[in-house]
């Protein structure tokens, strides 16, 4: 009797892990999937602050940081620039000189008079001396969003009028290659240095804090980061099952064989 209880319980746990994988694999891809030390399209085209198009090859002859947003983002977008903007305040490194910044909107909606008003806003409130065309804001269409974000692993799924989308540094080389991916929209300006310094040398850097990413999604009606319940409750379980099997199945029949 109790053979057959802990197989039903054991049987309850497979079918809740099965579940939840199912579930979590109905869900579009949002997030980072980290394409290190893979070059990240340079021949795209996008529209810059004045309208004109432009190749972003013509851009990227520095240590580069990339940033994907959309200019009229209720979330994590405004932060995620506003935090930029204060690590080129605080960093020792020069704006326009020692790297770059290229934010792109990955909204084919939005147009480059929202990406002016956005690159002044955002440079106006750094209190140094900087380069403005070390820093610049770009629009275009969903092909060439399509390509660019695909080749730098930056995913994101349209909910609504908004989008659920992940925030994210990515440091690229002067050739063009992904060497760093700083996560979340908070970073120290040490991180950020040190990850450009990387870059300049070509050196790729494997992301150590990936956790957050993993147990953390962006809620687009509560409008912020909150615990994914599914995919950590699935690892809970994972473990629950091994601990089970484990305990109540295999050390008995063990003992049995000793005996």
């Amino acid at each position: 009797m109790r053979t057959k209880s802990r197989f039903a319980m054991l049987l309850l746990l497979l079918v809740l892990v099965v579940r939840a994988h199912a579930n979590q694999q109905r869900t579009p891809p949002v997030g980072i999937a980290e394409k290190l030390g893979q070059t990240i399209p340079l021949d795209v085209e996008f529209y810059d602050e004045s309208g004109q198009l432009v190749s972003i090859k013509d851009f990227v002859h520095k240590p580069t940081i990339f940033t994907f947003v959309y200019y009229r983002c209720p979330g994590i977008c405004s932060p995620l620039l506003t935090e930029l903007s204060r690590i080129v305040e605080k960093m020792d490194l020069q704006l326009g000189k020692d790297y770059q910044i290229l934010t792109i909107s990955f909204d084919h909606r939005e147009k480059p008079e929202i990406a002016a008003g956005k690159r002044e806003n955002y440079l106006s409130s750094i209190n140094r001396p900087v380069d403005p065309n070390g820093w610049r804001f770009f629009t275009g269409d969903s092909v060439n969003i399509q390509r660019i974000t695909d080749g730098a692993g930056f995913y994101f799924i349209r909910s609504g009028n908004d989008y659920v989308h992940a925030g994210a540094l990515i440091i690229v080389s002067p050739e063009g290659r992904i060497t760093r991916y700083i996560n979340g929209i908070q970073y120290l300006p040490f991180d950020v240095k040190m990850a450009l310094i990387e870059a300049s040398n070509g050196k790729v850097t494997p992301t150590i804090a990936k956790v957050l990413r993993f147990c953390y999604s962006y809620d687009p009606e509560a409008r912020t980061y909150t615990f994914n319940v599914v995919r950590v409750s699935g690892v809970v379980i994972v473990g629950l099952v091994g601990i089970f099997v484990l305990v109540f199945i295999v050390r008995p029949k063990k003992k049995q064989t000793e005996g």
